[in-house]
């Protein structure tokens, strides 16, 4: 019978250094050569415009789709057959769509070895725009807005389809963003006709330059963002939440917190500067569509956009440039930016999933923290934090003491339990992670109302 363990802090801080040096010989085959042929490639297309032409060989969105596709094949032969290609669609009108019109995603899935229905996202929008969204005539490079993303998540593909992973990892290339989000809404709908368990959207938006419009630069820093409270919320879940905390700890916060934590601990010369809204200020990316699903979502952009190189006419106007060309970009910087998406995708798949975590305590002086375990993980670590506190207590997990409480049998999942004496639950934000046994670590899952791992039940109906 499989041993339950919770471990001791001293595995715990043994355990990441072998982790850490894998996950950086793995993201170690990033080339800055591939990303800018990738890039130079899509700029070629002319303009990637959704309603632009999807049937011209060499111009528009449907060209830029079938070469993404050849790609994703391309690499899947290279590792015996080991991606499946799939190109979720829909036919939508709207504001920004005038005329009934074909939007298509492109999706490589590297399925699972062990644990095929957790799934793992990568996703950056092909389509490109320029100062008027409807325009899809003239020249859109869409450099940087977003043939970053789609370039990281191609490189992505070729990197991580080397290697085997219990979970399922799936490179999306979508379509429509610049239109309302369209391939977000089409890559959700997608998953969840799929069943999928969606553990983490990493959604790539504008990530290839350093430098704003206003002269600052930063090739140091990646913004991560996260929303709080989750976007599929229900009445019962904002009535717990006033009651009972737990806006600061989505799954989605959790999985900016994680992504912090693993590039300080890689140390591959990119920070991470966790902005604590869904996007930035009034606007929006694809990963919010996978959030209305209930899937954990983050967009990872650059610590400071150039406005003059995004939705920009391409023209010189008093000595300024505008456009999104590719010799606006940092390629060094975009190299980081997919190393720690690379390694952010690894880890989550060698991972166990976040257990589910409770906790109780009213009126007593001790807390009772409870959660699952589902015979996948090797051990768990319980954290805490106080409730103003930003970040999880780094001093390693809540001790043992002799108040643990496990049910062996793995045949199910079980509720495991522990008493942590003396600490009072009004004080405190509590949760833990899933280890396996060779060190990888989960995201943390919060005990709070909303903090599981998975998407809210629906709303009960209305008598």
């Amino acid at each position: 019978m499989k041993k339950l363990l919770l471990l001791a802090p001293l595995l715990i801080a043994a355990a990441p250094s072998k982790v850490d040096r894998d996950l950086r010989a793995l993201v170690r085959p990033v080339s800055e050569a591939r990303l800018r042929a990738d890039i130079a490639r899509l700029v070629s297309f002319g303009t990637r415009h959704t309603l632009s032409s999807q049937t011209h060989p060499t111009r528009g969105i449907g060209a830029s789709l079938r070469w993404s596709e050849a790609e994703f094949v391309r690499i899947g032969k290279a590792c015996g057959n080991c991606l499946t290609i799939a190109k979720p669609s829909d036919t939508v009108t709207g504001r920004r769509v005038p005329n009934p019109t074909l939007v298509q995603n492109v999706l490589a899935i590297q399925r699972g070895t062990t644990d095929p229905g957790r799934v793992i996202v990568l996703t950056g929008h092909i389509d490109s725009r320029v100062s008027d969204v409807q325009d899809f005539t003239k020249d859109a490079p869409g450099a940087n807005d977003d043939g970053s993303g789609t370039a990281l998540v191609i490189e992505a593909a070729r990197v991580l389809s080397k290697y085997k992973f219990p979970a399922t990892i799936v490179y999306a290339v979508l379509s429509g963003e610049e239109q309302g989000l369209l391939g977000g809404k089409i890559l959700a709908d997608y998953a969840r006709a799929q069943r999928w368990q969606v553990e983490a959207n990493l959604n790539n938006d504008i990530v290839g330059n350093s430098c704003g419009s206003d002269g600052v630069c930063d090739a140091a820093h990646v913004r991560v963002f996260s929303e709080a409270v989750r976007a599929d919320f229900t009445p019962e879940l904002l009535s717990a939440q006033r009651s009972l905390g737990g806006e600061n700890d989505s799954p989605s916060r959790n999985l900016s917190r994680f992504i912090d934590e693993l590039a300080d601990r890689l140390a591959i010369g990119l920070d991470v500067r966790q902005i604590w809204r869904n996007d930035r200020f009034g606007r929006g990316g694809d990963h919010s569509e996978m959030l209305k699903a209930g899937y954990p979502a983050v967009r990872f952009s650059v610590a400071v956009e150039n406005y003059n190189y995004q939705h920009q006419d391409l023209r010189v106007e008093k000595g300024i440039q505008y456009g999104d060309t590719a010799d606006k970009m940092d390629f060094p910087y975009l190299a980081k930016v997919v190393r720690l998406n690379i390694a952010t995708a690894a880890a989550l798949a060698r991972a166990p999933a976040p257990p589910e975590v409770t906790v109780d305590g009213a009126v007593k002086p001790d807390t009772t923290v409870s959660w699952t375990a589902d015979g996948k993980a090797a051990g768990y670590s319980l954290k805490r934090r106080r409730t103003e506190a930003a970040v999880w207590d780094q001093s390693g997990p809540i001790p043992l003491r002799d108040s643990l409480k496990c049910h062996q049998n793995f045949t199910a999942k079980q509720p495991c339990s522990m008493t942590l004496q003396g600490i009072r639950v009004d004080d405190w934000v509590f949760g833990a992670s899933s280890m396996n046994e060779d060190g990888y670590e989960s995201p943390v899952a919060s005990a709070v109302p909303g903090g599981a791992w998975k998407p809210l039940p629906p709303p009960a109906p209305t008598p």
